[in-house]
């Protein structure tokens, strides 16, 4: 008799959780495929970390063969599922196609940029959703400082040194209090006759608004000490080349626009076909497709009831994903027989932690409001406590950091055009005439001409882009 197979689609904390606990309770009594872009799970908490320098890229990704053992990976995007036909249908990194069947399927799928109505943002505007696009942010910013150094006009210099970030919730937040640390840092390595300026806007009325009103007053009061902007009621009315032009009328010259206003379910999840909930798939306290037994979703991916909480779902947040991968794991063994009994997805809130760079936080450890010191030895160990894997290597960075100063260079690696923000992988640049991989959902497009990006240069053939929809955690406000 076959063994059932069991195939998850996507390794965010939702699915790398769930391919963690079923090869641990199915013990070779069932084929677990997973199937993802890339092969590492991304610990995106730290990845503002990444895009300031004070941690290495390698640390914040998880090696997937490397740490889950007894599971088959395959690299590639879900393009289509076939519920009916039990298949999932899958384009590779070179363009080819394939198919898996199953027995049971977890969709944990994640979640890309939430695009708004606003003129300009998806041509001048990068997102914070993956390695790609911190590692264009670093290499861009450190570009802005040192073509500001030699810059003859001080119009133009005083541009080069304004970033501009969209998006107050943690994401935002954290992109702008660790950056501003790197931009202070590079300025007086340069000696720049102005300090760079960063500008945080949200329609908020305050800093993170997810958290507790004492812990965004921290943040905001550490932000604001640091000198950035934080203006809350605003947002963008326009984006151009030139710079921004806020709701309030005002036009701010810059070069440098952080789109982090929040996020979406990745488009896989609407071409399922199933009832959705602002755009998740509905699921039962289970995790369980309703009419699908065989299928279960969970993150962001999927709506699940809140049983502490009844008529409402629980948000897309990283520590909800970890939590459900574990259950939807446990929930597809017991489907099978070779696990413990199924249970209802419930979850108790453990607080929140919000890393603002160098020695300062604000977090509420099991609802323990705490700022300062206190509060960035809490965050740094909650995310070593959290991280699957690089531990000790995430330890060695943040002590090296503090100790010796951080390297302002440009790699090149990640250029303008290769990290759109209407992309339905975040996770991947896009290539030159590379493959159309999700198909159905992507379409051609050139790169932006010459001269658009100091320092880019267009690509020599069509790069593929998506049409537009619509530590960090998953969902921003």
């Amino acid at each position: 008799m076959s063994r059932p197979h069991v195939v998850i689609v996507g390794a965010g904390f939702a699915g790398y959780r769930a391919a963690r606990t079923l090869a641990r309770l199915t013990r070779d009594r069932a084929d677990v495929t997973l199937l993802n872009p890339t092969d590492y799970f991304l610990y995106l908490p730290l990845l503002p970390q990444v895009a300031a320098g004070s941690l290495e890229a390698r640390r914040v990704t998880v090696s997937l063969p490397g740490t889950l053992r007894g599971v088959r990976m395959v690299l590639g995007e879900a393009d289509h599922v076939d519920l009916d036909a039990r298949t999932v249908h899958y384009a590779d990194p070179e363009g080819g196609i394939g198919t898996l069947g199953y027995d049971r399927l977890v969709l944990g799928v994640g979640s890309v940029h939430k695009l708004l109505p606003v003129p300009g943002i998806a041509e001048h505007a990068h997102g914070f959703r993956g390695l790609p696009e911190a590692l264009y942010l670093r290499d861009h910013v450190t570009r802005q400082v040192e073509l500001a150094a030699t810059e003859d006009d001080p119009k133009v210099c005083a541009a080069r040194c304004t970033f501009v970030v969209v998006g107050a919730g943690y994401t935002g937040t954290e992109v702008a209090a660790q950056m501003q640390l790197l931009t202070d840092r590079l300025a007086r390595r340069h000696r720049l006759p102005v300090r760079p300026r960063w500008i945080l806007l949200d329609v908020a009325p305050r800093v993170l608004p997810e958290l507790a009103e004492r812990l965004s007053r921290t943040a905001d009061r550490v932000l604001r000490g640091r000198g950035v902007d934080v203006r809350m009621g605003t947002s963008v009315k326009e984006a151009t080349h030139d710079g921004v032009l806020l709701t309030d009328g005002e036009f701010v010259p810059s070069r440098t626009l952080v789109w982090c206003v929040g996020v979406r379910p990745d488009p896989l999840v609407e071409a399922v076909g199933q009832p959705l909930e602002r755009g998740r798939l509905i699921v039962d306290p289970y995790l369980r497709l309703p009419g699908r037994p065989e299928v279960f979703a969970c993150g962001d991916a999927a709506a699940v009831p809140d049983l502490e909480q009844p008529g409402s779902f629980t948000p897309m947040t990283a520590q909800h994903a970890w939590r459900q991968g574990r259950v939807a794991g446990e929930n597809v063994a017991a489907s099978l027989g070779l696990g413990r009994r199924r249970r209802p997805y419930r979850h108790r809130d453990l607080g929140f932690a919000v890393d603002l760079g160098g020695a300062r936080a604000a977090a509420n450890p099991f609802g323990v409001p705490l700022s300062g010191p206190a509060a960035g030895a809490v965050t740094r160990g909650y995310h070593l406590a959290a991280l699957p894997g690089n531990r000790i290597r995430v330890a060695a960075d943040w002590l090296l950091d503090a100790v010796l100063p951080r390297q302002g260079v440009q790699l090149g690696l990640v250029r303008s055009w290769s990290v759109p923000l209407d992309s339905a992988s975040p996770e991947l640049p896009r290539v030159p005439g590379g493959p159309e991989g999700k198909q159905g959902r992507e379409r051609a497009a050139q790169p932006p001409a010459a001269g658009h990006e100091p320092g880019d240069h267009p690509a020599p053939g069509p790069v593929r882009r998506t049409d537009p929809p619509a530590p960090g955690e998953p969902a921003d406000g």
